[in-house]
């Protein structure tokens, strides 16, 4: 039986619309199911009001001190008057270019920012040395840099410093004068950016995690150095704010989270793609939102963020859930029939910027309730990290490849390689792995700005192709940040597929006994490690050469299923 198409909107005081989200299909019959529940438990209210007890006992410690998110649209406009002086300062200088050094939620949502309205910031969030060689090119005299850390103890972050940083006092230049940190309050960051006199230290509300930070200092500075209107942004979520509080069935927050959290058996691969939404890779930012989120516990909400004409989207799997990015000028998709005849299953989200940010945040938090996980933890993001500082504290040579198939080095657990003398067996061994609502990620620790991104584009979707399951692709350590927790804490279903390579520049980390090079390397092994040791399957395939990773991604591409 077919369920209607569920569709609120909300319009601003001229009429013009600010949040729009339909949902059709097997996600309309979750939203039946499920809002009228939330609505009679105040779930909105409560989450405005941040009642610490939505997600159980369990979660009710964290949740604590993880929900001033809620509210930043109002808590973070002291920063605004600061931001302006600031940029207004530097201007003056003639310091126009903003690097920002940060991972996972310090850099994903300045980089949404900056590119929806079109500033440059140059977001240095890979421990790659070619994409870190990149950053050093870039006019040191007009550069700032962003040093963005809950802690300023992340290794990335860290060692993006410490080479900038001696890179400005070998320009000849005041290095403390081009340095700008956003850290928590009391963190060894302030600590150490307040004694070393750096030009400026902006403080974050700590009760808010690094995946629901858009509207912090986290998101706001770098954003704002970089010619933001984050005004406008901060506006646009206190516009919507007040929708999102509310217990109605018309909540759009409460629609969403149900189409997400709520289908049943649940659509745990959600497929994003972007329609024309004019918000800069939303999809990027929301993937780590889902993930890190939900991925816990053996379940969690798997985000494929796809192209146009992704193969997951042309005949989509029962576990399929496909979310469409839109404009809020199109006019809504009732959502369609199937070639069955059955109404078509898909959710479409519209909306402002800051609005579409915070209607996010809001929902991944209600399909955590109905998942029945703690939305606000990451238990098994610092695994890697661990196995990666045991590597480099540890340096061993480095495994010996399985064997060697024009220039591309393989590695894997004898039971995967199973005999394979070529990286097309390898590959395919893996892929055979993959069970009908399993999934392949694809992880790459290269340059993504380089010439890796160009040779790889067509990487995913052929895969996805060739296995009809979904594929994720994600730019290693970027990714560990995001993704690494569902494929460690989410369900067992996923094959992974680690891709490495040679770098052409060598770049030295002042005060570090260990290079770029190595530090990439190492955190590569330890994801691997971490992997296998919880019963993932992963090939790991090192190309030495261009040429190789050329050849590679022709072996990868393959002929279609």
């Amino acid at each position: 039986m077919s369920a209607p198409a569920a569709t609120v909107a909300w319009a601003g005081p001229d009429g013009g619309a600010l949040i729009e989200v339909t949902a059709t299909g097997d996600a309309a019959h979750a939203v039946a199911a499920h809002v009228p529940g939330l609505v009679a438990e105040r779930v909105a209210s409560r989450l405005a009001a941040q009642d610490p007890t939505l997600w159980g006992p369990a979660a009710e410690a964290e949740a604590r001190v993880r929900l001033a998110w809620t509210g930043l649209h109002e808590t973070s406009r002291p920063l605004l008057a600061r931001l302006a002086a600031l940029r207004a300062e530097l201007a003056a200088e003639g310091i126009d270019r903003v690097v920002l050094a940060g991972m996972g939620g310090s850099s994903l949502a300045p980089e949404v920012l900056a590119g929806t309205a079109g500033a440059q910031l140059t977001v240095l969030d890979s421990t790659d040395p070619d994409q870190v060689h990149r950053a050093l090119e870039g006019d040191l005299r007009a550069t700032v840099l962003v040093v963005s850390s809950k802690s300023g103890t992340t290794v990335e972050t860290d060692s993006q410093r410490r080479t900038i940083e001696a890179a400005f006092t070998a320009a000849g230049l005041d290095a403390a004068r081009h340095v700008v940190v956003v850290t928590d309050p009391g963190s060894p960051l302030e600590a150490a950016a307040t004694a070393a006199g750096y030009r400026a230290v902006f403080t974050a509300d700590p009760h808010v995690g690094g995946r629901f930070s858009a509207l912090t200092a986290f998101g706001l500075v770098p954003a704002a150095l970089a010619g933001v209107d984050v005004e406008q942004v901060l506006d646009d979520a206190a516009a919507v704010a007040p929708f999102f509080a509310e217990d109605s069935d018309a909540n759009p927050a409460l629609v969403l989270g149900a189409a997400l959290g709520g289908t049943a058996p649940l659509r745990g691969k959600v497929v994003i793609r972007d329609a024309g939404s004019g918000l800069f890779h939303l999809g990027d930012w929301a993937e780590q939102l889902l993930a890190e989120s939900t991925g816990k516990d053996g379940t969690g909400l798997l985000p494929v963020v796809v192209g146009a004409d992704a193969p997951e989207l042309a005949a989509p799997a029962a576990d399929v859930l496909p979310v469409v990015l839109v404009p809020l000028t199109d006019e809504t998709d009732e959502g369609g029939e199937d070639a069955a005849g059955a109404a078509r299953t898909e959710v479409t989200v519209g909306g402002t910027l800051g609005g579409t940010l915070l209607l996010w945040e809001h929902a991944v938090a209600v399909a955590g309730r109905l998942l029945g996980i703690d939305p606000f933890d990451q238990p098994d993001v610092e695994s890697a990290k661990a196995a990666a500082r045991g590597l480099l504290e540890q340096t061993p040579a480095p495994e010996p490849p399985a064997f060697t198939d024009s220039g591309v080095e393989v590695r894997g657990p004898a039971d995967l390689l199973a005999g394979a003398t070529t990286v097309a067996e390898a590959v395919g061994n893996l892929l055979g792995r993959l069970g009908p609502d399993g999934y392949l990620a694809v992880m790459a620790y290269l340059d993504r700005e380089g010439r890796a991104g160009d040779t790889l584009a067509g990487v995913r979707a052929a895969l996805a192709a060739r296995t009809r399951r979904p594929v994720t692709f994600g730019w290693g350590p970027r990714f560990l940040h995001s993704t690494g927790q569902l494929h460690k804490g989410g369900p067992a279903v996923g094959a992974f597929l680690q891709l490495t390579g040679t770098a052409r520049h060598q770049v030295q980390i002042p005060g570090r006994d260990f290079d770029f090079a190595t530090l990439i390397s190492a955190q590569a092994a330890g994801d691997a490690a971490v992997l296998t040791e919880r019963g993932r399957p992963v090939l790991r395939l090192h190309v030495t050469n261009a040429d190789a990773l050329a050849w590679l991604a022709g072996v990868l591409e393959g002929p279609a299923a």
